[in-house]
């Protein structure tokens, strides 16, 4: 094992400890909880990233996402002509410069919204997550709405997964509220996954494979985080009864592709309202301080983000760029850091180190996320709104160091 990769598990560690103490050292951590976090995350990575049948399997990601680009590319040149990526009538000054990411890039949305209910309604999801649910529930002890809501956010996102557990959200815990929306934000829908990976695929080999095996491993880190900083009070009871998935969605196939494309359309919207309002608050905030101080917003949050990234196992000359990025991720989003791990291809960064960043920025860590999943779960549970508002930004910490932990995961696998 390199002196890196010693770095990274002594780092995976040192999360784990730092989620502790920002839980204010809590009793009532379970030993057996640590060793299955720690545990499953690595089993999960060393399964996923080595064993050549299942990296077969996940080669197989990247031509279905081939594939969905090519699909949609049809759709959109229809719809929105060279906009949508069709012929163009003129000459491209620049390679790339007709590229639009409304019409080009984000209407993948719309086709996995479409395809994913689709899925739902023929029985495949829930059974994919019903066995997730029963392998989190028997390791960690968590209750089966838990349990079933962490399993579900490996494919949907931080608002539909709780929505699936609704009849539940009253009578969580107040641990277990917490778990549920550190899931939320550690992991990613497999709508933008199929976008994410569209856009960094040429600087990360197999990017889908990569950001699906990411969002698995992100469940286990997510229960360690949050119960690291969260454990449950002394006498509580993990809520059964969420082991149920609502079998009837839809009423046809027909039905689920209308309604799947509905919601598909909704979160491409938001996703696009999203990125203008908080792209450009930060940029009003940035014009303001950075006159006076010559600091914005991303450069003192990858600051404060630094030692993060060199316990992920990143070299401490590379370690500014990627705290950077981790930094553009919070106080922004996601979508940004990899656009630019993109346009930037990859510069100033090993290949290890751009792995281990592609795994960190692969979650909805960020604040507008926190908005949008505290907005919604108290529009499902009114009842509970306080215990959910005191809890988003506390999620928001959890949540990143989760997505740190896989990146320090790989760290740990993956040799210079």
């Amino acid at each position: 094992m390199s002196a890196l990769q010693v770095q990274s598990a002594a780092g995976l560690l040192l999360l784990a400890a730092l989620a502790w103490a920002l839980g204010g050292f809590r009793r009532g951590v379970a030993i057996r909880v640590i060793l299955a976090g720690i545990g499953l995350q690595l089993a999960l990575a060393a399964v996923l990233l080595n064993v050549p049948p299942v990296r077969a399997t996940f080669f197989l990601l990247g031509d279905a996402v081939d594939a969905l680009a090519t699909a949609t590319r049809a759709g959109t040149s229809l719809v929105f002509g060279y906009l949508g990526g069709g012929p163009l009538p003129f000459a491209e000054n620049r390679p790339g410069a007709s590229f639009i990411l409304f019409f080009q890039a984000l209407p993948l949305v719309l086709v996995v919204g479409a395809l994913s209910a689709v899925l739902y309604h023929w029985g495949v999801l829930p059974w994919v997550v019903r066995g997730m649910a029963g392998v989190l529930k028997r390791v960690f002890g968590l209750g089966g709405a838990t349990g079933f809501s962490v399993a579900a956010n490996v494919f949907v996102g931080m608002v539909e997964a709780p929505l699936m557990i609704r009849a539940w959200l009253a009578r969580l815990t107040r641990s277990e509220m917490f778990v549920v929306m550190t899931a939320g934000l550690a992991t990613i829908s497999g709508n933008t996954l199929v976008v994410y990976a569209l856009i960094i695929s040429p600087v990360v080999p197999d990017a889908a494979g990569q950001l699906m095996t990411a969002s698995l491993i992100a469940a286990p880190a997510s229960i360690l985080a949050a119960l690291l900083m969260l454990p449950p009070a002394d006498g509580e009871i993990a809520t059964e009864g969420g082991e149920g998935i609502p079998e009837k969605l839809y009423d046809s196939s027909m039905d689920a592709l209308v309604q799947g494309t509905q919601d598909g359309l909704n979160l491409l919207l938001g996703i696009m309202a999203s990125l203008i309002v908080f792209v450009s608050i930060v940029a009003l905030v940035n014009l303001a301080i950075e006159p006076l101080t010559g600091l914005t917003l991303q450069k003192i949050a990858g600051w404060v983000l630094w030692p993060v990234a060199w316990a992920m196992g990143i070299p401490v000359g590379e370690a500014a760029t990627v705290a950077s990025s981790l930094g553009v991720k919070m106080i922004i989003n996601e979508f940004v850091s990899y656009l630019e791990l993109a346009a930037s291809g990859g510069a100033g960064l090993s290949d290890r180190s751009r792995l281990i960043l592609t795994y960190a920025l692969c979650g909805f860590t960020n604040l507008g996320s926190v908005g949008i999943m505290v907005g919604g779960m108290t529009a499902m549970c009114p009842e509970r709104r306080t215990d959910i508002v005191k809890l988003g930004l506390p999620s928001l910490i959890s949540g990143t160091i989760a997505c740190c932990m896989t990146g320090a995961v790989v760290g740990v696998l993956t040799a210079p």
